[in-house]
């Protein structure tokens, strides 16, 4: 009874795992085909040649009017210039000989898939499995670089979020989803009303920028000459480097001497400085100011009647006006009336004359 019980419970435990062992399987086969694209039903095959397939890879999209209807199989090179994509549709889907196919983007991280769509050319035939469409009949992918470039003065004025959100609708636009222009048309709108409100900012920038060119303009022939002239300065320069280079040592030795020069004169003219400092608080005084200025305008009058001195030759003319003698005589004794010191004072005048002109006034 107890083998019978332990084969029971081995059993039990063998056929939960074989239960779990197949259930993982089939969602991982499951999970499998859904993120490779892969379908279970008949497919067709055929092949198209593009001038361009840049960043298809094998297992993107193959889709009619939006609708996932198949996969691609294969990209390769067909000759020099052109690539052959080799993909497949469900067998349900009929292709004829106008089908057009066109490589566009699937989203903004650059992405691609093919669209089929019927064409108004050609034979209206169905086309066979394992068939090619021609170059003529196939239509590359837009280019950025050269859409974006051209739109690079209008992303600039757009906000980020604005900049990704209207790139996204320029490419459906140009890849023919037609349902996103009025969205396309209302940034643009509001792009078109935010320069329109700063439109005098930027006609007066317009404005004075014209302004300046103008100067500019009228003064062509100044510019290109005081261009010349800087030019042969600079060249001047350069020819006279030599020169520069040896004056340089004469100003450093100059520059020695100076300072040589102001370290001996250096004391003595701190002490004229003190002394001059004392002279005008001297003079700084208002009664000082009064003595100077009298000093100043008697002076030319003393230098005049000195200059006149000297107006017969290299000789001083004096003439003598009055004579005075003051002493003292001392005491005589024995003499009468010479006692005691006497002080005594006598002033003569004396007329001098020449040529007619009395000289002592």
């Amino acid at each position: 009874m107890a083998r019978t019980g332990m084969d029971r419970q081995t059993a039990t435990a063998f056929v939960k795992l074989m239960t779990f062992l197949v259930v993982t399987g089939v969602m991982t086969a499951m999970l499998v085909a859904v993120i490779g694209n892969k379908s279970f039903e008949r497919t067709a095959t055929y092949k198209a040649v593009f001038s361009d397939v840049t960043s298809l890879v094998k297992g993107d999209d193959v889709r009619i009017a939006g609708v996932r209807v198949g996969n691609v199989s294969d990209v390769r090179v067909h000759s020099g210039s052109t690539a052959e994509v080799t993909f497949s549709v469900d067998s349900d889907v009929t292709l004829t000989q106008s089908t057009q196919v066109a490589l566009r983007y699937r989203n903004m991280i650059g992405q691609r898939y093919l669209s089929l769509s019927e064409g108004t050319a050609g034979a209206p035939g169905r086309l066979e499995e394992g068939e090619t469409i021609g170059l003529d009949r196939t239509t590359p992918a837009l280019d950025l670089t050269d859409l974006f470039g051209g739109f690079k003065p209008l992303f600039e004025a757009l906000s980020p979020e604005d900049t990704n959100q209207l790139a996204y609708e320029l490419i459906q636009v140009f890849q023919g989803e037609s349902g996103t222009v009025e969205s396309l048309l209302s940034h643009t709108a509001s792009l078109t009303t935010t320069l329109a409100d700063r439109d005098e900012l930027i006609g007066s920038v317009i404005e004075n920028l014209t302004v300046v060119l103008t100067s500019f303009n009228e003064r062509d022939t100044e510019l290109s000459s005081a261009i010349s002239t800087l030019q042969q300065l600079i060249s001047g320069l350069k020819d006279d480097r030599e020169v520069l280079t040896g004056s340089l040592d004469d100003i450093s030795v100059l520059t020695g001497e100076t300072a040589g020069l102001l370290d001996d004169i250096g004391p003595a003219v701190t002490a004229d400085i003190k002394e001059l400092r004392k002279l005008t608080s001297q003079i700084g005084t208002q009664k000082a100011r009064r003595d100077l200025d009298r000093t100043l305008q008697i002076l030319p009058i003393k230098i005049d009647r000195i200059g006149r001195t000297g107006q017969y030759g290299s000789f001083f003319n004096f003439f003598v006006c009055d004579i005075g003698v003051n002493g003292k005589v001392p005491s005589l004794n024995g003499v009468p009336g010479w006692e005691k010191t006497r002080t005594f004072k006598t002033t003569k005048r004396v007329t001098v004359t020449g040529s007619g002109v009395n000289r002592c006034r």
